[in-house]
């Protein structure tokens, strides 16, 4: 299943701050949490977004490259207006893709573009793009036409099918969970290790959707912090 982009480029120039270079961010991606309570939020969108590029959850037989949706990026980074310039900046100087989900909701999935590059060496190529160049690259589910316009392609996330699916499944069954509670609220921290039956996703990825997205609210107690629904 394709997913569309919000960009519109095919080719790529030197990045820095990549999750493969070696810089002051670093230590995002080498920061393994034990609890998501413990790791719920950092002052650092790139740090936030290393993190989560180390937790993307691994599906057997299924092969996608690392992602994070905007809604954990909110989740994990409290000023949005900080996030969102940030974003806008990362994305100017070519370090990451966003792309506009068909999931049913207003989901964006946000990969470095390295991460991106690895799916298709032809995408960092450059140069002048041909009909053959498209009908590989669409072939290959790394583009898809827009239905309005055919003369208008979107990037995309090949593969991407299971996941979404996954994603859609978990939402729901942690929302019923917490819904048949009297109070519709659980510890974070029991929550976390939760074994969905419906969604092959990690349950901490699942999470930080819902808590970002506003469909979870978390509030502080004296022994750990408490997930509550916010809305039906």
């Amino acid at each position: 299943m394709a997913e569309p982009s919000s960009s519109s480029s095919l080719s790529s120039k030197k990045r820095s701050r990549s999750p493969n270079n070696n810089d002051e961010h670093s230590q995002g991606r080498d920061q393994i949490c034990s609890s998501l309570e413990d790791n719920l939020t950092f002052n650092d969108t790139m740090i936030a977004l290393q993190l989560m590029r180390t937790q993307f959850p691994k599906l057997e037989k299924v092969v996608v490259q690392p992602f994070i949706l905007q809604s954990q990026l909110y989740s994990s980074v409290k000023d949005r207006t900080q996030v969102d310039r940030d974003l806008e900046s990362f994305k100017k100087d070519k370090m990451l893709r966003i792309f506009k989900l068909s999931s049913g909701q207003d989901d964006h999935a946000i990969m470095f573009m390295d991460d991106y590059l690895k799916q298709c060496s032809l995408l960092s190529r450059g140069g002048d793009v041909t009909d053959k160049h498209i009908t590989l690259l669409m072939n290959a589910g790394l583009l898809t036409r827009q239905l309005i316009d055919p003369n208008i392609y979107w990037f995309a996330i090949p593969r991407i099918g299971p996941i979404l699916k996954g994603l859609s499944q978990g939402r729901k069954e942690i929302l019923s969970l917490l819904n048949r509670k009297k109070y519709k609220e659980m510890m974070l921290s029991s929550l976390e290790k939760t074994k969905l039956r419906l969604s092959p996703l990690d349950t901490r990825f699942l999470l930080r959707d819902l808590i970002g997205s506003g469909h979870i609210k978390t509030v502080q107690t004296p022994t750990g912090l408490l997930a509550r629904i916010t809305r039906d």
